[in-house]
């Protein structure tokens, strides 16, 4: 069975099960936690896999929590992804359902180490990935995003809740705020470089890095030439399609060893 959330879930999922597989969607909004587990064990499940994401800054929508949510939710000391998830994680496996790793089943989308395209990154742009990484392990600890945007070795854009494409696009905005004129004769380059990477003790239940084709096209509107995953521990969400589209862009990709 499937158990899609209004909020986040394309309507084309219900055609697709029934197509594919003859399996059940049971739609459910995002703040019934009771239904969700209400339906889980009506279903007879035992075992359950994330897919896809939530975007963390629903927990501001308007979206009103059943009482076993807004409990849980009021019992936190912190709302990072990571404290909200694990706690719900642990009312799913007190009523025995087991939250299985998200990448059960996608070992093979998993990024490889290496350069990934035909174009290896520049000099410039490995300076970037190390002082980048360096960044963003330093924040996920913290569990506030999991992506920088770095220029000539200087953190353009660090990402919060609104996701990774989204802090491509703001780091692409801040290079277009310069005048054209200093962009053209700047001493520095402005091409960005996207480094995205997992936390210290990432649980692969949940939260997992994620990349997609239309990350690659953010990063061609944004002016962003290179992009650093780390190996083993990110998605690439559309397989080797990502990959032709960096080649498409002459964008590099480098899957680094943790």
């Amino acid at each position: 069975m499937v158990a899609a959330i209004k909020e986040e879930t394309e309507p084309e999922i219900t055609q697709r099960a029934a197509r594919d597989s003859g399996v059940r969607v049971h739609w459910l909004s995002l703040g019934e936690l009771s239904k969700l587990i209400e339906t889980f064990q009506r279903e007879g499940v035992s075992r359950a896999i994330m897919a896809g994401q939530v975007k963390h800054k629903q927990i501001f929508s308007s979206i009103r929590p059943d009482w076993r949510l807004a409990k849980l939710l009021l019992s936190l000391g912190t709302r990072n992804t990571d404290s909200l998830l694990g706690a719900i994680s642990k009312v799913l496996a007190d009523e025995g359902i087991t939250l299985l790793s998200s990448t059960s089943y996608l070992e093979p989308l998993l990024a490889r180490a290496g350069v990934l395209t035909k174009r290896a990154p520049t000099d410039e742009e490995h300076k970037n990935i190390a002082y980048g990484q360096q960044v963003a392990r330093s924040l996920a600890q913290y569990d506030i995003g999991q992506t920088v945007v770095i220029a000539e070795s200087a953190c353009v854009a660090v990402e919060a809740m609104e996701g990774t494409d989204a802090t491509i696009l703001r780091a692409g905005g801040i290079m277009r705020t310069l005048p054209r004129e200093e962009t053209s004769d700047s001493f520095l380059k402005r091409a960005l470089t996207v480094v995205k990477v997992a936390k210290p003790k990432q649980d692969l239940r949940f939260d997992v890095p994620v990349i997609g084709v239309k990350t690659i096209e953010t990063m061609r509107l944004a002016g962003a030439t290179c992009l650093a995953v780390d190996a083993q521990r990110c998605l690439f969400l559309d397989g080797e399609r990502i990959v032709e589209a960096a080649d498409a862009e002459r964008i590099a990709i480098l899957g680094c060893e943790s």
